[in-house]
């Protein structure tokens, strides 16, 4: 867990709100973020990372409680919630309340993380709604591990910045797990 630092909560969920884009530290990797029910705002991240739309961007939730606002969780799921210590994103079928770009056509699924970082946590209760969170590069390119790996391009397209753990170093990305039935398909370790 990482320490909060000051960071003013309501400037950040203000410019949420307002269908604008936030560069800020995630529990995984430093992310390109927004509401993920504004079919607007998701459209700016598209542009930005240079990404074509049907490639899926992963939502953040606060609990468990609002996963289920946005999706059906199967017991296997919940399992795999409760005992992950690390950061790890679940696909699910059949999303409803999010923007309609953010869901994968293919299949009509969204990847859907719940947090175990305090700032993220306390970020998306304050503005009550899930959280798109994508690597802060253009697609294609080397996920920074730190704000300085960041590139310019990324800086100058976002409309706000998170002031905190500019100084720290993520370790990965999260893992990403798929379940077809009983089954459990991991994506990405």
């Amino acid at each position: 867990m990482h320490k909060i630092e000051l960071v003013d909560f309501k400037e950040i969920t203000n410019v949420l709100n307002n269908n604008k884009i936030i560069l800020y530290p995630t529990d995984t990797v430093w992310g390109i973020g927004c509401d993920a029910t504004s079919y607007n705002a998701i459209q700016k991240i598209y542009s930005i990372k240079k990404r074509e739309e049907n490639k899926s961007l992963i939502i953040l939730v606060s609990s468990l409680n609002m996963l289920k606002k946005y999706v059906s969780v199967p017991k296997k799921a919940i399992e795999i919630i409760k005992k992950s210590t690390k950061p790890t994103t679940i696909i699910y079928k059949n999303p409803k309340n999010i923007a309609e770009n953010i869901i994968n056509k293919d299949d009509n699924s969204v990847a859907i993380r719940i947090v175990k970082d305090d700032f993220c946590r306390k970020l998306i209760k304050r503005l009550g709604k899930p959280l798109v969170s994508t690597s802060a590069n253009i697609s294609g390119r080397q996920t920074p591990k730190s704000f300085s790996e960041i590139e310019a391009d990324i800086l100058n397209s976002v409309d706000y910045i998170v002031n905190s753990r500019q100084n720290e170093v993520a370790t990965k990305s999260s893992t990403i797990l798929k379940i077809e039935g009983n089954n459990i398909v991991v994506l990405r370790e």
